[in-house]
């Protein structure tokens, strides 16, 4: 599939867009031992590729695992202090993967891990609105007050949140369980959310990205996803997908 040369370069991790495109403007790539040209398109699955000389590398096979985060690990690819990382739950998996978001190392349950760029990045964007839902369990009695706070959007040191979903799902023993449900992003913004309505939060799991849900899947296991839920993934990040490299 012919794409852009720059787009090519990009997501091969040689340069930023703008940066390859000086990169060509330069005379400095080459398509089939050919100077490029910018606006050139090629297909890097079955035409040659060189940025100085060097050939881009093999653009990697995607790949989409739903995993079952358990407390205690961190959701990054590596760490420089030795923390264990998600990715040390995948050993097996070759490709260079990283996780869709994050969850905090204090919080456990549904996290994406992938190595396609293009849909991270649109389940990511604000602009689709893709839904988390929590379960949290909170020190105190949860009321239908505080549960209208959380629907109608809470002003939080970085601004206001957008209204979300909660619902009290029962109290035993001092503490309270919540779903809330959002759609965005922000670092901590659940356990933030709770403690601008005066609850501290005990436990967090993410129970459910957009309509997907760990069922069958156990504490610190994964799965691949299925070839109709990346479609579906696709379709709410408001992408076209275009088939990969086999």
């Amino acid at each position: 599939m012919q794409e852009r040369l720059q787009k090519i370069i990009s997501q091969a991790g040689i340069a930023s867009r703008r940066a390859a495109e000086q990169l060509i403007a330069a005379g400095r790539v080459t398509v089939d031992g050919r100077v490029a040209t910018l606006g050139e398109k090629a297909d890097p699955a079955v035409q040659s590729i060189a940025v100085d000389g060097k050939p881009l590398p093999r653009a990697e096979r995607h790949v989409y695992y739903l995993l079952h985060k358990p407390t205690g690990y961190i959701s990054t690819a590596r760490d420089e202090r030795g923390r264990r990382t998600v990715l040390d739950l995948l050993p097996e998996v070759r490709e260079r993967i990283y996780p869709v978001g994050r969850l905090d190392g204090d919080t456990s349950g549904l996290l994406l891990i992938t190595n396609d760029g293009t849909l991270m990045n649109g389940l990511l964007h604000p602009r689709y609105e893709v839904s988390k839902t929590y379960v949290a369990q909170v020190a105190g009695q949860v009321t239908e007050q505080s549960l209208e706070q959380l629907r109608r959007g809470l002003q939080l040191e970085d601004g206001m949140t957008a209204p979300a979903k909660a619902r009290l799902l029962g109290s035993r023993g001092g503490l309270s369980k919540v779903e809330v449900t959002i759609h965005e992003g922000r670092n901590r913004q659940v356990r933030r959310m709770f403690s601008a309505i005066g609850c501290d939060v005990r436990k967090l799991k993410r129970v459910r990205f957009a309509f997907l849900s760990l069922k069958d899947v156990a504490v610190g296991q994964h799965r691949p996803l299925t070839p109709k839920e990346v479609d579906r993934l696709y379709q709410l990040a408001g992408i076209v997908r275009q088939g990969d490299k086999e």
